[in-house]
């Protein structure tokens, strides 16, 4: 690990993606933002009482967002190469506000719409050519007519949206621009500079000094801005609350989970069903104390091997030949796909880490172009698995971007992490299939985390996001104390009394960055349950032959947003609108309990 992060212009061309492939250069972005045919739109207001102006408006509607998603996306992820980089910051902010002016601009298309008779629109849809290609859309549209404002309403609400951003914004450049941790002493003795991406591969170190430094000094720096943190988050919710009410919904969560068409109980029937699994997870944090031989189980000794150290060391270009071949069962129409896409020629992937770069990883891109990966690799086994993960994403979107038109293109939220769940665990097969038994027991020991970090972890933060809006519509103040005994009761529950409490534990909530884009978090508890069922049917272990599994999900991974994401999962062959796929996912991961148990001789 080197001392000291690399600035961005020392990192090999091979290894940075090319968002020029969207927007030739800075120039011609300048020159497609100003050229926007935003006042076009003006033109259709007062006249969609016509199944061909009505057609015609959607059209241009849809021919402005296209051309301006390329611009938003460019902006954003030139910005995320050196989040300290006035011009990119600039320009995304230029970015965000032409966002807002062309919500603003359109916000008269939906109010007129809905005040149209609802027989006559049906006629125009089955009349006039072209306009079936939205009849998705505008029944999606019919069934949300209660929640839809007049016209005036809804510009002065998509007006207030750049407003209703600052408390990610703000967030954002605090975590990412002007966040500094200082040094730790990594497991050579070497004092390096604590980052983002380095802080998740020093709390594997089988050192627990290192672990423990690396933790305290991490969190230190949250913990002396945490009345900040609290105001930012709590702004926030509060933003979420306002635009629920003033659309008439019950809660914040039933707002965003309607516009899905996602029913409640899915959110809380998952954390209904992983609750009922809490002793299995009290039982897992009993076997990782024992494992370890360690006096007291502590927060920054989850994530340490269980196991006996094994040399996990992946380099990237090895990385992407693990993953390639790991995939191999979807066919390999789909690995040449995945391979291309890979190469320095494909320029979808920018690999590591440098000064100023964002955090964490993503996958991104807009139609007309190619996906996106933004990674920050650390030539370790957590990141050959994120590799897969981003991978499965941008294939997501590759094969929606091809196969449907642009108002479908994008999949949705409740959808997003099921295709990088599936790429996981086909490789954790394929790991598996290929291991020693020292490998064999440290996969495993990665699998169970998997459960716990994706399944009963994202499910805690789903609990906490839902009770801390239930606060906020109940009028009580979202202060850092309230905020932390909130956290400190959910970490009890979840992680039962063999984890010790630490006081700054209490504050992680205030560095989620996924929290600034409320109930997201939930659907990877979901999607990754999902993403089993799927997994285990194109191995052969489900309800149909292999061939069949492969088809239907890339009839899935083909669909966008062309019908509602519960319908798109069932036609597909996976119903989450049951509890059984995360039940299944849980029983799963009772076994595995079972079989490190066995290897570590705790049985």
């Amino acid at each position: 690990m080197e001392a000291k992060q690399k600035k961005r212009s020392e990192i090999p061309a091979a290894y940075k993606w090319r968002p020029h492939d969207l927007v030739p250069s800075d120039e011609a972005w300048r020159q497609q933002l100003d050229a926007l045919p935003i006042a076009q739109l003006a033109g259709f207001k007062g006249k969609l009482a016509s199944g061909e102006n009505l057609l015609a408006c959607l059209s241009a509607q849809a021919a402005l967002d296209e051309a301006f998603s390329r611009l938003y996306v460019y902006a954003h992820m030139k910005m995320h190469e050196d989040t300290a980089d006035t011009t990119y910051q600039a320009m995304a902010d230029t970015a965000s506000q032409m966002h807002v002016k062309i919500m603003a601009a359109q916000s008269f298309i939906e109010p007129e719409l809905l005040a149209i008779d609802e027989k006559a629109l049906r006629g125009w849809l089955d009349a006039v050519p072209g306009l079936d290609l939205y009849r998705h859309y505008l029944e999606d549209l019919l069934r949300q007519k209660a929640h839809v404002l007049s016209a005036e309403v809804e510009e002065v609400l998509a007006n207030a949206r750049e407003l209703g951003a600052a408390p990610d914004h703000i967030f954002e450049m605090l975590d990412n621009a002007d966040l500094k941790f200082g040094t730790v002493t990594d497991e050579d003795g070497q004092q390096i500079e604590l980052t983002h991406g380095r802080y998740g591969a020093l709390l594997q170190s089988s050192k627990r000094t290192v672990r423990q430094d690396a933790w305290h000094t991490f969190y230190d720096s949250y913990w002396y801005l945490k009345n900040t943190l609290a105001a930012a988050y709590s702004a926030s919710v509060k933003k979420d609350v306002f635009f629920a009410k003033t659309r008439k919904y019950p809660s914040a969560l039933e707002a965003t989970l309607f516009s899905g068409n996602i029913p409640k109980q899915v959110y809380t029937g998952l954390i209904e069903t992983v609750r009922s699994f809490l002793p299995q997870m009290h039982r897992y944090m009993r076997l990782r104390q024992k494992a370890l031989a360690l006096p007291d189980l502590r927060v920054y000794d989850l994530y340490t091997p269980m196991v006996k150290q094994v040399n996990d060391r992946v380099p990237y270009e090895e990385a992407k030949e693990k993953v390639l071949a790991s995939l191999a069962p979807l066919g390999a129409a789909y690995v040449d796909v995945a391979r291309k896409g890979l190469s320095p020629e494909g320029g979808w992937v920018d690999v590591y880490e440098n000064e100023g770069k964002s955090n964490g990883a993503y996958s991104w891109g807009a139609f007309g172009g190619h996906p996106y990966i933004l990674l920050n690799y650390e030539n370790k086994i957590d990141d050959l698995f994120t590799l897969a993960h981003e991978l499965g994403h941008a294939m997501h979107s590759h094969y929606s971007w091809e196969n449907q038109p642009f108002v479908y293109s994008d999949y949705t939220i409740f959808l997003a992490e099921v295709a990088s769940t599936v790429n996981e665990a086909l490789l954790m097969e394929h790991l598996l299939q290929n291991a020693d038994d020292a490998m064999g027991a440290y996969l495993i020991n990665i699998f169970l985390d998997q459960f716990r970090t994706t399944v009963f972890r994202q499910t805690l933060f789903a609990e906490f996001e839902m009770r801390s809006h239930e606060m906020a519509e109940a009028g009580e103040p979202l202060t850092v104390e309230a905020l932390n005994q909130l956290y400190r009761e959910l970490n009890a529950a979840y992680y039962g009394d063999t984890l010790t409490p630490e006081d700054k534990l209490d504050l992680e909530w205030a560095r989620i960055p996924h929290f600034y884009r409320a109930f997201y978090v939930y659907q990877y508890a979901t999607g990754y349950s999902a993403a089993m069922a799927f997994a285990n049917r194109i191995l052969g272990k489900g309800d149909v032959a292999p061939q069949e599994a492969v088809s239907q999900y890339l009839d899935f991974l083909k669909s966008g947003s062309s019908d509602y994401s519960i319908r798109i999962l069932q036609k597909a062959g996976v119903d989450m609108s049951s509890p059984q796929p995360v039940r299944e996912a849980l029983t799963l991961f009772e076994a595995l309990l079972d079989k490190m148990e066995q290897k570590l001789g705790f049985a």
